[in-house]
């Protein structure tokens, strides 16, 4: 049985196969091979770039995987490789042997196993040692070890030149004698410690000083990690949290500001405005808290698509055009000429400019602000300009404007209140995508901003997984398919509709959408055109096109607000301007797919409750009514598509109700259902079973006979119209 166990500390997504560079292979068949391939993993690693402890750690690691090599598994090889992938480069020292194999592995990676010498540490401490650690064991198929470890963040991305050259330096670098190895590996050794007794002064024995340290540090890496899991889970979930109420304010305040219910005046108007402009700014600070949150933990997925930079400048111009106020102030987007299509995230990258756009604004009182894009010598990244005629940026804090939450002090800052993180975020998404984000500037005269972006993205990139949606899951709920790329804003939508008769289908692309809508017909869609991997406009007209999906509702929901015509012409149902309101997103839903309403008519409150909570979460909407007369005016003005009827109630009774129901044109139509917990004679039982669809006893009624019951009564009204 073959058993592979992989740990990779730095938990990456599947991704691109790397490209990898084999520096040198080392022959293990003797001792004195161990020492040589101990002696060039130091080597080559100083060459790489790494320094100090970390070439004590690279060489004792290759060194122990080695021994076990010759020891175990009779002689093998080490190889040595530098393997080029996105954000940095790895040295990788791959050990094989065609040895007997590891028979339990895994047990001697969880510490239970030693062999008879007592080893099985070199493995754990190789582990700990490397950031990356892989095996792979057989028995009688030998084993091959993996250890990786980064380059620093302070070495140059090297290339295959670079790596050539490398391996010509090696001849320069004197091979030591094993006598010599153990000299200055025991050098390393006593730097190691008198680093260690710096670091810990308690620490009097060196031996168990170096078992706590290795200890220590799988504590903190653990506490980190949580650390980070913990903060990243917080500012994701307050987020949320915020987000919800703060939509419905900035709902609320438009609806009042549009003055829909009546004059405001001229200070509570003011008022209005003073809230909305204060929720704008906490609702663009939680978002952009939010996207950093998700890059510093490395879960901010990157979706490639074909487009054009002046579909891109489209776009972005009709976004921003509301944020351009100031008459003095120009915005121009300049025709991009010459620039192939790029295949990288265009949402990111509009979220880029936007953020330079809205921060160029900000600070330009007159003048103009230019949009542009070129080609950069060698054809392979795309340049982005923002350049504004504005207040200007002195020198000493071209670089600090891109730290988080910093503000430079300045007279126009104080008007213009920002979080502090928009610029700070714009480089790292630049960054993200393999880019860079720059500015150059001088106070007084104005900033130029340069986004340089590759046009093909060749970072990792996270496989998609086609949805498997639960048919069977709350069925009595009615089925809405939400296309929408933000986890946040999806989110919002679970909010909004979690108790009522509609349940989210949930769409990240419309790869994603398509797929859903073979499993499931929805009874609506919510469409946001701006999406990672297709246009939403192209889609819709898809979706109207087809003969299965023509007929669904479609609400386009998205951030752009001066394409409501264009939305409509194309056959969306609705039109809505994020952030969307709760309550209208109900009641359209409700309008375009008409919920049935029951009639409960009992004079009981409390059965008149339980019913209610039996038809919680199911597509019926209950209205009630407490006594006979009650019931027939509800029954006449509301027109409910099935009439609940106790038999015991004051004053007029339920056979009465009965028969002015069926005496009255405007509701003989409606089927009753008996509910009632009085003891019928058979002459009773003969009378309603004939003026109605069923008899259902309260006591011994459960939902899915309640449930059945109406779903037959609709049924008969259905067959009988057709």
């Amino acid at each position: 049985m073959n058993l592979t166990t992989e740990i990779d500390t730095m938990k990456e997504p599947k991704k691109r196969r790397p490209k990898s560079t084999i520096i040198l292979t080392v022959s293990i068949s003797n001792e004195l091979d161990v020492v040589l391939a101990r002696q060039r993993a130091r080597q080559i690693a100083e060459l790489l770039g790494f320094k100090g402890q970390d070439l004590t750690r690279i060489a004792t690691a290759v060194s122990e995987i080695a021994r076990n090599a010759f020891i175990y598994g009779g002689g093998g090889k080490a190889e040595f490789i530098v393997e080029d992938k996105a954000p940095s480069q790895i040295f990788l020292a791959r050990i094989s042997d065609k040895g007997p194999g590891i028979d339990d592995l895994k047990g001697l990676l969880d510490g239970g196993r030693t062999s008879e010498t007592g080893m099985g540490l070199g493995i754990i401490g190789a582990q700990r040692l490397m950031e990356r650690f892989h095996i792979e064991s057989a028995p009688g198929q030998g084993t091959t070890v993996l250890l990786g470890k980064t380059f620093p963040q302070r070495v140059p991305r090297l290339s295959g030149s670079d790596l050539v050259r490398i391996a010509g330096d090696l001849e320069r670098f004197t091979l030591h004698t094993p006598l010599e190895e153990l000299q200055q590996q025991n050098q390393e050794l006593l730097r190691t410690l008198e680093d260690l007794t710096q670091l810990n002064r308690e620490m009097e024995d060196t031996n168990r000083g170096v078992v706590a340290l290795y200890m220590e540090l799988d504590e903190k890496a653990d506490y980190l990690q949580k650390a980070d899991e913990l903060k990243s889970r917080f500012l994701s979930h307050t987020s949320h949290e915020l987000r919800s109420p703060l939509n419905s304010i900035l709902s609320l305040s438009r609806i009042l500001l549009d003055k829909t219910d009546g004059e405001l005046t001229a200070e509570q108007e003011k008022q209005l405005s003073f809230i909305r402009k204060v929720t704008e700014h906490l609702s663009e600070l939680i978002s952009e808290l939010l996207d950093l949150a998700k890059i510093e933990a490395g879960k901010m997925v990157v979706r490639t698509k074909q487009f054009e930079v002046q579909e891109l400048f489209g776009t972005v111009q009709g976004m921003v055009r509301p944020l351009n106020v100031n008459p003095c102030v120009e915005l121009i987007f300049e025709n991009p000429v010459g620039i192939p299509p790029l295949n990288t995230d265009d949402g990111r990258v509009m979220q880029i400019l936007r953020n330079l756009i809205s921060n160029a604004l900000k600070f330009t009182e007159r003048g103009e602000i230019r949009v542009s894009a070129a080609m950069e010598p060698g054809g392979h990244v795309v340049v982005l300009t923002v350049a504004d005629t504005g207040i200007g940026i002195s020198p000493e804090d071209q670089e600090r404007i891109f730290e988080e939450y910093v503000q430079i002090e300045n007279p126009l800052q104080k008007q213009v209140k920002g979080t502090g993180m928009g610029l700070s975020l714009s480089r790292k998404l630049a960054e993200l995508l393999g880019g860079s984000l720059s500015v150059t500037s001088a106070k007084g005269v104005g900033s130029t901003f340069t986004a340089i972006i590759p046009l093909t993205y060749e970072g990792f990139l996270e496989e998609a997984v086609t949805p498997q949606i639960d048919k069977h899951a709350e069925p009595s709920r009615l089925p809405v398919l939400v296309i929408e790329d933000e986890p946040s804003t999806m989110f919002i939508y679970e909010i909004y509709l979690k108790g009522s008769p509609f349940r989210v289908i949930p769409a990240y692309t419309l790869k994603e959408a398509r797929q859903a809508l073979r499993q499931v017909l929805p009874v609506a869609i919510i469409l946001d055109i701006l999406l990672p991997d297709e246009d939403g406009w192209d889609f819709l007209v898809e979706l109207k096109q087809e003969k299965s999906t023509k007929d669904i509702p479609v609400l386009v929901v998205t951030i752009i607000d001066d394409q409501h015509e264009k939305g409509m012409i194309l056959g969306a149902d609705d039109y809505c301007v994020k952030p969307v309101d709760r309550s209208w997103l109900l009641k359209r839903l409700q309008e375009l797919d008409p919920v049935e309403k029951i009639l409960i008519v009992d004079d009981e409150e409390s059965a008149r409750y339980a019913f209610k909570k039996v038809l919680k979460d199911t597509p019926y909407t209950v209205i009630e009514a407490s006594d006979g007369s009650e019931g027939l005016r509800q029954a006449r003005e509301e027109q409910p598509q099935v009439i609940f009827l106790d038999l015991l109630m004051p004053g007029m009774s339920g056979f009465e109700v009965l028969e002015h129901l069926k005496s009255d044109p405007a509701t003989s139509a409606i089927p009753v259902i008996i509910f009632t917990s009085k003891k019928l004679e058979e002459e009773e039982r003969l009378r309603l079973s004939a003026e109605t669809v069923a008899i259902l006893f309260k006591r011994s009624s459960s939902r899915q006979m309640i449930i059945a019951r109406i779903k037959n009564a609709l049924d008969k009204v259905i067959n009988k119209e057709v």
